[in-house]
């Protein structure tokens, strides 16, 4: 018997795992007929998904856990079982804004905390409050810029103007100079590069390495009525996800989402995010960055919670939710690693035996307890030295009042 499931998606290089699940067979292999819906927008994609017309979605990760919490219009209870990825987003400004900047582009992209204060100052020095593209306000990559300009004291709400653009959109809008520049997830900060118009400033692996992007969402009492489709998509995603991590299918994968249903952009640039090979300035040669995107080596799509508490954790801090007990426990409950151990229950994949860890505290690749098999986690470090630790959710806060 084959589940049809329709799934809305951006066109971005992180949809390649759902990509893959469907064009290579893995879904098929399991029971599974994916109907893939390219969606422009992420408040688009959000309502296909909240008023039922996919059964699951591509989705921001913060955006599932503001919708739970009733932040971003109808609200609706969802659950991620599973991360399609992490890092893999890239903060792009115009030329002539990062002049000001530290000139050797691979100390800039290597140092985020000198960057962030090198940044401050081009602030004072341009033509108007610097204008910067994001994608949602409910987006990893938002909530990581405000983290990162808040460490060299600046206001993200005050000193700069943070303006929503969907991401196929920011390379034209960066052209008509209705944006000074974007952090978006590949290939759209490549290619506001490869056009001239912008050179890149700060990486998201380098702010928060790990740092959790898009999630597998559904809506709760669908994901809890449809178990078995759930646990067979979760499998295909698995084996998708481990194909798109080989090095020697990066090619043939970056072929494929430059189809225009997919990503619609030229392989080579699509490929950049893959290979971790990022031109960082028109001319340059590429620097190299191994860790630019995963999708699945180090229990990549594994739902923590506690990645999800880090995200509400800064959604409290920025005065988007008010922290309650009741508040924190939904917005925890979004991440389901449960229903990730059960549809792998069967498998030889190793999966962790928490649900919740110190994030930011790895700083070398680490051996962790799993059920089988043999698991080690990278580095999660923030760029300014933080650990998160969900046990002690208050005194985090209150470091940023210091």
């Amino acid at each position: 018997m084959t589940t049809s499931l329709r799934i809305a998606y951006l066109p971005l290089t992180d949809s390649a795992v759902l990509a893959v699940a469907r064009e290579k067979g893995f879904a098929e292999e399991e029971g599974i007929a994916l109907d893939l819906v390219r969606t422009v927008s992420w408040a688009t994609l959000r309502d296909r998904l909240i008023f039922g017309q996919v059964q699951a979605a591509h989705m921001l990760a913060p955006l599932a856990i503001a919708v739970t919490l009733g932040l971003s219009q109808q609200p609706a209870p969802l659950a991620a079982p599973y991360k399609l990825n992490v890092n893999g987003n890239m903060l792009v400004m115009a030329r002539e804004f990062a002049q000001a900047l530290e000139p050797d582009i691979a100390a800039r992209l290597d140092d985020p905390l000198g960057t962030a204060h090198d940044f401050a100052t081009a602030i004072g020095l341009w033509k108007r409050k610097p204008v910067i593209g994001v994608v949602h306000r409910f987006s990893s990559h938002a909530i990581m810029l405000r983290y990162w300009l808040a460490s060299a004291g600046v206001d993200p709400d005050r000193d700069v103007l943070l303006r929503v653009v969907p991401p196929s959109l920011t390379v034209e809008a960066m052209r008509a100079g209705e944006i000074d520049g974007f952090i978006a997830g590949e290939p759209w900060g490549s290619a506001a590069v490869d056009a001239g118009l912008a050179e890149a400033v700060a990486i998201g692996e380098r702010i928060w390495r790990r740092g959790v992007e898009k999630v597998l969402a559904f809506r709760t009492p669908w994901l809890e009525e449809n178990p078995q489709a759930v646990d067979a998509l979760i499998r295909a995603l698995v084996r998708a996800a481990a194909w798109c991590d080989e090095r020697e299918n990066h090619e043939a994968l970056a072929h494929l989402l430059s189809q225009r249903h997919f990503v619609d952009q030229p392989a080579d640039l699509v490929a950049r995010a893959l290979s971790g090979r990022i031109i960082a300035r028109t001319g340059m040669p590429p620097l190299d960055m191994p860790d630019f995107m995963l999708f699945s080596r180090e229990a990549t799509p594994f739902p923590w919670r506690s990645q999800a508490l880090w995200l509400y954790s800064q959604l409290v801090r920025w005065k988007m939710v008010e922290h309650t007990p009741e508040n924190a426990a939904k917005a925890a409950s979004v991440f389901r690693p449960d229903i990730f151990r059960r549809a792998l229950a069967e498998s030889n994949v190793p999966i962790p035996g928490a649900s919740m860890k110190v994030e930011g505290a790895v700083g070398q690749p680490l051996a962790v307890g799993s059920k089988r098999g043999e698991l080690t986690l990278g580095p999660d470090r923030f760029f300014d030295g933080r650990v998160f630790d969900p046990e002690r959710f208050d005194d985090f806060l209150a470091s940023f009042q210091d």
